[in-house]
Formats: structure tokens, sequence, C-alpha cells
């Protein structure tokens, strides 16, 4: 057997793999032999079937197997032995050519080979979000809380910032849908000039269209499915059954324990200062989602190289389930083409880097998620048997495994681009992030 190869250019090549008699030919008696001991053919006894009526009737089938095995298991070595960094498989070229009588056959593969470049994270600045819980946020977070724990007041007639109980109706859309909601939540100016002074008993017909400051909110409040509730535009009845003020809850240090733990936050200024670090934790998450995403977005932009793109279109022609036309599989290239780009960047980062994840690095973050979770709980301090024991079996599950690999190479990702990429910080209000990030 010998295997050649031969550069098109620098993203193709072209494999011949030559087979002669002598690589397969005792594989193929033996196996044929075989067939003849245990064959069954009428007006033979059993095991003594002629080898010519043998090969007759198994010898071209067998052959082409074994040679397809033999020609697959060295080409897959070939490719290891020779570090050859491919894309996609190879791709039979001759396939139809092959005169399988010769006895000697020579296969020729297409290959579409990975190009080499450089990946700089430093070419181009990306901006890094702080996210900050301003003065405006954090008084209407204690407002909430404050709403949250006071107590309700049944009334009779709708004021501002009342909250309401009723049921929504519409023969239309066959709505009936109870809900409680308050008055704040009304963005439009005369469904909520309907609202005001209406009283309990009363049917108040409304218009969705602008009622809501979301279209998603016509799901919480009227029950209607997403695609119904965007752009819905129709008048509602709504019977209102109950009309409650809310008397907001004083700042003491009952509400404090009540909120974080008994002596936690003794003070209006230590609440302030507790819901501004556990807001700006939970921004945080998203604002390191928008570097990832950024991050991502400038490598592929600013990291030029060539795809052997005539041979991957070739692929994705016959690697599915179904065969695509010329058109279908460029147009899936088409679509593709970004993604791949990027798992080449990312590949080549985390060659260079060394930013595979260990056995070791995934067991001790599976560990210390466990422990948050626990802790979350109530259980502060559990005992490592007991840990080991929950990690053990979360890492007995393959589904699990790879979910909790991807949370923990996502995480190396990021931690590599906030050390490594040239960034450039801004400190921003969630407001103005929301508006920036995702105009």
């Amino acid at each position: 057997m010998n295997i050649t190869k031969k550069d098109i250019d620098n993203l193709n090549a072209v494999l011949t793999v030559e087979i002669s008699k002598d690589d397969y030919s005792e594989k193929v008696e033996n196996i044929l032999n075989n067939y003849r001991k245990s064959a069954n053919i009428p007006g033979f006894r059993k095991g003594h079937v002629p080898m010519g009526m043998v090969k007759k009737q198994y010898g071209k089938a067998v052959l082409v197997e074994e040679v397809n095995k033999l020609l697959q298991e060295k080409l897959h070595k070939y490719l290891s032995d020779e570090k050859l960094d491919v894309l996609g498989n190879p791709l039979p070229k001759n396939e139809s050519e092959i005169d399988w009588d010769s006895g000697d056959f020579a296969f020729e593969f297409e290959l579409g080979l990975a190009p080499q470049f450089d990946v700089d994270v430093k070419k181009k600045a990306v901006t890094s979000y702080k996210v900050v819980a301003d003065d405006k946020m954090i008084t209407n977070q204690v407002k909430s809380i404050r709403k949250q724990y006071g107590k309700l007041i049944s009334k009779n007639e709708v004021a501002k910032e009342d909250e309401i109980t009723g049921t929504f109706t519409s023969e239309e859309k066959g709505i009936e849908h109870k809900t409680t909601f308050s008055t704040d939540a009304i963005k439009g100016k005369k469904q909520l000039s309907s609202l005001l002074g209406a009283k309990v008993g009363d049917t108040v017909v409304l218009k969705t269209k602008g009622m809501f400051p979301d279209d998603h909110d016509h799901q919480k409040y009227l029950g209607v499915s997403h695609d119904d509730a965007h752009g819905l535009d129709i008048e509602v009845q709504l019977k209102i059954e109950e009309v409650n003020a809310r008397e907001m809850a004083e700042l003491n240090q009952e509400l404090f324990d009540k909120l974080f733990g008994e002596g936690i936050v003794t003070s209006e200024a230590q609440l302030k200062e507790k819901i501004k670090e556990d807001a700006e934790r939970q921004f945080e998450q998203q604002s390191d989602q928008k570097l990832l995403n950024d991050v991502v977005e400038s490598l592929i932009e600013n990291t030029k190289f060539d795809l052997p793109s005539e041979f991957l279109q070739k692929w994705i022609q016959v690697s599915g389930e179904k065969a695509l036309s010329e058109e279908e599989a460029k147009a899936e290239f088409e679509r593709s083409e970004k993604g791949l780009r990027y798992q080449l960047i990312e590949a080549r980062l985390r060659a260079e880097h060394n930013l595979q994840v260990t056995f070791d690095e995934l067991k001790e973050y599976t560990s210390n998620m466990i422990k948050a979770q626990m802790a979350q709980f109530g259980q502060m301090n559990p005992s490592n048997e007991e840990v080991e024991g929950i990690v053990a079996r979360i890492l007995g599950n393959e589904e699990e495994v790879r979910r909790i690999s991807e949370q923990l190479n996502t995480n190396k990702l990021l931690q590599f681009f906030k050390e490594n990429a040239k960034l450039k910080t801004k400190e921003i209000s969630y407001e103005k992030f929301i508006k920036e990030a995702y105009a």
C-alpha cells in the first residue's frame, strides 16, 4: 500500500491511496473460506460447497467491503500521522472509475486544508461596559421593596398607584384572564384615564394598542400567546373585582432582617449599598456576555484568511442525511461560513494559549457550583464526602459533563479576553447600557 499527497494550493490537496492485491487477498480468502464452511446451498453438504461457487456468489461483495475497510483505516492513520489539519472529510474523487476486477486499485480523495493564520486579540479595541446602578435605579428598587412588603388597603375606587384585580375578556380573541396589575403598569394615557375613578364592579372597555410599555405584557396580563401579543390591537373588557392601595413598609430593622438576615443590614444607606452590589453583580453577567459577543465579532472581522470554499461546498452537498443541490450547498456554506471562521479562530487561540479544560478543572468547577447551590438553601458547610458524591453523580452523566464543560470553556475564553484583548472600559447606567448595547 502506498499513499501520496499532491498539493493543489495552500488550501487544497489530492491524496492517492494505492492498494495492491497483496494488501487484501489473504483477508478476503479467509472470509470466503469461512463462508464456504457455513454456507447452506441446496445440492451441497454443509462445508462442501465448491470455492468457485462461493467466490461467484460472495467474492465481489467481500472484496469491496474489505478494501473499503482497509482504505478507511489507512486513510485515517495517514491523516493522523502526518498531522494534517483538514476541514470536513476527504471526498472520493474517482469512485465511479474504480475497476473492481483489476486486482490493484488507486483511490483519489480531495482534501480541504485548514488555513494558516495568526490571531491578534489586540488588533482592534472593543468596548467593555461597566454597568452601574445609578441613584434613580436604587431609589426605584427601594420603593419596589417597600411596596412588596407593605400592607394592602382595600378600596372601592381606582386611583394612581393602586393595584387592580380583575378579569380581561374578549370574544374576538377568546380572552378570559384574571390578573392583578398596578396602574403604574399602564402606559397609554387614554387607558389610564378610563381606569382612574372606576369602581369595584365596573366594566371598563380598553384598547390594547399602546396600553402597556411592551407588547409582551399582553401575554402576562391578557393571557394571549406570544404570537398574538405582538401588535395586538383590539378592544378588551376589564371587570374590576378588587382595588387595593399598598401602604409602603417602613425602612426599619425588621424589614432589613427579613430581606438579608439578622443584623447584616442596619441602615437605609447600607440597604442601598447592598442593592447596588447585588444589581451590579447581575449586570456584570450581561456585560460579560456582551463583551464576549463583541470580541468574537471583532476577531471574525479582523482575522483575515482564505477558506477552501469550493471544497467545503462540495462536502456540504454530500455530507448531510439528504444530498443538496449545488445552489443549496452554496447557500448553506454562506450561512455557516462566519461560524466556521470563528471555530478556526477559537481553536487556534485554545491551542496557542493552553485554554483547554482539564478534568481536574471540570471537577473543581462542578464542586464550587454545587457548594454555591447548597448555600442558597442554607447549607453553608456541607461535608467533602457529600459534595464529592454529588459531583461524581453529575460527572457520570454525559449530557451534564458536556453542558458544564461548555460553561467552563466559555469562562476560560472570557477571562483570556479580559486579560489579553485590547479593551476600552465604559461606565454606563443599566438603562443606557440596554439602549446602547442592544439597539
